[in-house]
């Protein structure tokens, strides 16, 4: 296993999910270094704790060093020919374990554009840095071989991007697919590692893999279910997301997320067994990223999950501190604990000619009155969603970029 030193910010969900990332890359982490900036001009780090990281690595005997933060193609090199390391910043981490999860032909291509975008800003930079006479890396490539590498990427870009787009249309012609079946169509959306494949597996009685690793599933997979004895639903599970992750990263996925904009509901995974403030950020990022995707907040249920491990007051302080006015239900997909009720909900969704009935826990045909009942509240929940001043589409929240 590669060994690294890894460079970060104090704060311990920072760390641990850093921490995580390595390892979901394959590196053994020597040593952590943290510096409440990593932006500063030259190295990213400062320049004395550039020269402590290039002591520890000689000390450790590392071959990397790994920094949490976007760094340019200066500050790389920078940091590179002082310390003697490899220097991957976390987008380039991040795209490393893309590409090991990547095992569809759709999800390379989506990987390699994601690359493509990372390394042509980098491109650009060491084409500025030779035309100053310096050498972008340890070997560096003359003025002319740096113009040729950035027209090569372009090209390429433009080439990924047309495939994709054929992607999009054969995903598109699925999608018409199932609007004939007509059934509802369930996605699941989330943090990585919330739970949400465990959640899967149970719902479809599949054994598709499950791993506390970041990223593990990284390809849409789509299953029939019954949330209701004898009515069937379709349920996706799509990839998990993270904080920091650049525009580009979302946008060279779209083909897959945008699942997400054509699902009936959205079943969106929060891990209740942490502490709040780490529910918090994971919380804030997922709904930034469906911001991004154009979300309608009305088709999302917020599932807490891991109640099995989870306190009561976690559960009490996560419904009225963050998730606020979304519903939300509490489950542990790991052991079963309220998946029933949660299939209740879901059909009470996406069946609109059911209506639960508390006998049971089954859900009946409703009589004429309750019909009526349903298409008033449904017309509610219309005139609510296109409100400006609902919780999703008036609080713009961001992750830490």
């Amino acid at each position: 296993m590669k060994r690294a030193i890894l460079v970060t910010y104090p704060e311990d969900f920072t760390k641990r999910e850093a921490l995580g990332l390595a390892e979901a890359a394959g590196y053994s982490v020597a040593k952590v270094v943290t510096q409440k900036t990593l932006r500063r001009s030259e190295y990213g780090v400062g320049s004395g704790k550039a020269q402590e990281i290039a002591r520890i690595a000689e000390e450790e005997k590392t071959d990397s060093v790994i920094v949490d933060e976007r760094l340019s193609s200066s500050q790389a090199h920078n940091l590179a020919k002082l310390t003697h390391q490899n220097v991957i910043d976390r987008e380039r981490l991040i795209l490393d374990i893309f590409y090991s999860r990547a095992s569809t032909a759709e999800a390379k291509l989506q990987v390699q554009l994601a690359e493509l975008k990372y390394e042509i800003p980098r491109a650009r930079e060491a084409v500025r840095l030779s035309l100053k006479g310096e050498q972008a890396g340890f070997m560096g490539m003359g003025e002319y071989a740096v113009d040729v590498q950035f027209r090569a990427l372009k090209k390429r870009m433009t080439m990924l991007q047309k495939k994709l787009e054929q992607a999009r249309r054969r995903r598109e012609l699925f999608r018409e697919s199932r609007l004939r079946l007509e059934l509802p169509f369930i996605s699941l959306a989330g943090y990585t590692s919330s739970g949400k494949t465990t959640l899967f597996n149970r719902f479809v009685s599949e054994r598709k893999e499950e791993s506390p690793k970041l990223f593990t599933t990284l390809t849409t997979t789509t299953r029939s279910f019954e949330p209701l004895t004898g009515r069937k639903a379709l349920l996706s599970d799509t990839v998990g997301f993270i904080s920091r992750l650049p525009a580009y990263m979302i946008e060279a996925f779209k083909s897959t997320l945008e699942e997400l904009e054509h699902a009936d509901l959205i079943l969106l995974m929060l891990d209740v067994s942490e502490p709040l403030d780490e529910i918090n950020t994971k919380y804030e990022s997922c709904i930034s990223t469906l911001e991004q995707l154009h979300i309608n907040p009305a088709k999302i249920i917020v599932v807490l999950n891991k109640l099995d491990i989870a306190s009561a007051e976690n559960l009490l302080e996560t419904r009225k501190r963050i998730v606020k006015d979304l519903p939300s239900i509490g489950v542990s997909a790991r052991t079963g604990e309220g998946m029933e009720r949660l299939r209740s909900l879901i059909a009470n969704r996406v069946f609109p000619d059911l209506t639960p009935v508390e006998e049971g826990g089954e859900l009946k045909q409703p009589s004429l009155e309750q019909r009526m009942e349903i298409e008033e509240t449904t017309r509610t929940e219309i005139v609510k969603s296109l409100d400006i001043g609902h919780p999703l589409t008036s609080k713009k929240t961001t992750t830490n970029d």
